[in-house]
């Protein structure tokens, strides 16, 4: 790591989706690492690279719609852990699940699953509404030697999650260089073996048959893909979709009943939705 780092806090009216899409760019751009606030978020960038000019291609700043404020301030080195580890607390979902980081102290049996999270970036740590939706379905599941997909893993939680639970093989997949080689290292560091981490999208699941699908990622890749995903689901498997608004549900619900897809359950957390949907037997 660098001798220090620059922390970027971007304060953004409106907040919501615009966080979450100046978080993709940043990190296309080189960011490292990033925490959302309630007025926006912060990312974090090494002192190697080019500050100066790092924001002149990120087009959603540029967005008249969006009205947005930069602060940028200098992180020493000593500095880093504490500042790292105050912006990860522990992610708990009842006593069922402690996400955490491996600087926090282990849940000691308290909860039925422990998973450890290197976060490297916000994208899939738990912290995140739609992670939190998804992992709190996919504890109600029964997930005992199924042929499980976690597609747009980010960290790998949920793929990592599902082995936990006994799923007999998971395939994690992620179109980002950072998630692929993030999920792989996370797999390891749960003692994970039966994950296989790919760099790629959905062209990958031909020919592949799954009974559990994860699908976390935004709504205009989750309305694109859904053909996809129910293509290789099969009879009697189960879909959960998430990663879009509350108020885009009826969108997805629609989507997925013109695929033949039953809606059997809907959670929300802070304006975020989750779905759960099955597919008919034969």
């Amino acid at each position: 790591m660098s001798d220090h780092h620059l922390e970027f806090t971007f304060s953004l009216s409106p907040r919501d989706p615009f966080a979450d899409i100046l978080t993709a760019e940043l990190a296309e751009a080189g960011f490292e690492m990033f925490v959302e606030t309630p007025e926006g978020i912060k990312a974090y960038l090494s002192s190697g690279l080019d500050a100066e000019n790092i924001l002149d291609g990120i087009l959603i700043l540029k967005d008249p719609s969006l009205w947005h404020s930069l602060k940028i301030e200098r992180i020493e080195k000593q500095n880093w852990n504490e500042e790292w580890e105050k912006n990860f607390p522990v992610v708990e979902i009842g006593e069922q699940l402690l996400i955490r980081a491996p600087f926090h102290e282990p849940g000691r049996n308290k909860y039925c699953y422990e998973i450890v999270i290197e976060p490297k970036m916000s994208f899939g740590t738990g912290h995140h509404d739609t992670t939190f939706l998804m992992a709190q379905q996919l504890l109600e599941l029964d997930v005992q030697g199924k042929r499980v997909l976690d597609m747009g893993c980010g960290t790998g939680i949920l793929g990592i999650l599902a082995a936990k639970k006994g799923a007999a093989s998971v395939v994690a997949i992620d179109i980002e260089e950072w998630a692929y080689e993030n999920a792989k290292e996370n797999a390891e560091r749960n003692a994970i073996f039966n994950i296989s981490v790919e760099k790629g999208d959905v062209n990958l699941l031909a020919g592949r048959p799954f009974q559990l699908i994860l699908a976390n990622i935004n709504k205009n890749v989750l309305l694109n893909d859904l053909g996809a995903y129910s293509n290789r689901l099969e009879a009697k498997g189960e879909l959960l979709l998430s990663g879009f608004f509350e108020s885009d549900a009826g969108e997805l619900a629609a989507a997925a009943g013109a695929q033949g897809l039953i809606c059997r359950e809907q959670k929300a957390r802070n304006g975020w939705a989750m779905m759960y949907f099955t597919k008919p037997g034969l």
